[in-house]
């Protein structure tokens, strides 16, 4: 299933996407408005939702509403560095012993068509292209093997960066978190339909221009082994975001072409789920 977070009429709520239509669960009372409240009753929403689809009723076009991020303020938004062996080379830093965790404030989020401001302060702005995937079941000491029970759904990242801001910390935080730079989605795709999510095709375009091209399997820390790692120190809630990392090919190795212009647009696709799309745009006074 295809989750979704849209505003229709000036309602925000959540549907699923089926065939470039749009199942409303404005329909329903047995459907939450929030993606968080809709994963944290998850059987429950999930099998109203399939109701609604299997009726073959209420209906919107894709192109009459506004897509969000499918969370659109997410509890936590914790993405990994370093977690390609092509992306460590071209940047030329050692492989991490241990999975590097920084944080993206979850003010930067947008969603898919939302425009990516270059910021006033930097010209230096970069893309990633990355698979992320989200909690859905409050967790802790989870171990690998049972990792992928906790996982709601996964969808696309662009974990886009400042790359001077990024610089002035080792954290990084700062430079990952500028308002617009982390535009998630276009949508959420259930666990279920990603039979193995480390084994997905990767592509980050920016304009015609293919910049990235990679596979999830070439990732060092899977998706499974992070649940495991992160829980171990903290607990994950219902609606966090983990993004898995970026592959090679990103703008600041190949600058001065490779960082980001006003005007430009960034499309990440990703096997299985779909494509994440926005245009930069200069940031407004």
């Amino acid at each position: 299933m295809k989750l979704i977070t849209f505003t229709y009429q000036n309602q925000t709520r959540v549907g699923s996407v089926v065939d470039e239509m749009i199942v409303d669960s404005l329909a329903s009372t047995n459907i939450p408005r929030t993606m968080i409240e809709f994963l944290s009753k998850r059987a429950e929403s999930l099998t109203a939702m399939q109701q609604l689809i299997d009726s073959g009723e209420h209906r919107l076009a894709l192109t009459d509403v506004k897509l969000h991020a499918p969370i659109p303020r997410p509890p936590k938004y914790l993405a990994i560095a370093l977690n390609y062996a092509d992306h460590i080379a071209e940047t030329g830093k050692d492989r991490p012993e241990y999975p590097t965790f920084f944080t993206k404030q979850s003010t930067c989020v947008i969603g898919s068509g939302d425009e990516i401001q270059m910021p006033k302060v930097s010209d230096k702005l970069d893309y990633e292209g990355e698979l992320a995937f989200v909690i859905g079941k409050r967790c802790r000491h989870v171990p690998v093997q049972k990792a992928r029970d906790v996982i709601a759904g996964f969808m696309i990242a662009n974990d886009v960066s400042v790359r001077d801001w990024q610089a002035r910390s080792p954290t990084m935080m700062i430079g990952k978190s500028f308002d617009t730079c982390g535009p998630l989605g276009p949508w959420l795709v259930t666990a279920d339909e990603i039979n193995n999510p480390h084994n997905l095709t990767l592509k980050t375009w920016v304009d015609d221009e293919l910049r990235q091209n990679a596979n999830t399997s070439e990732m060092l820390f899977n998706c499974y082994e992070m649940v495991a790692y992160l829980s171990t120190a903290m607990t994950l809630e219902v609606g966090d975001v983990i993004s898995t990392g970026t592959p090679s090919g990103v703008g600041v190795k190949i600058y001065p072409r490779g960082y980001l212009k006003v005007g430009q647009t960034v499309r990440i696709a990703i096997e299985g789920i779909g494509e994440l799309v926005n245009t930069v745009i200069a940031e407004p006074s």
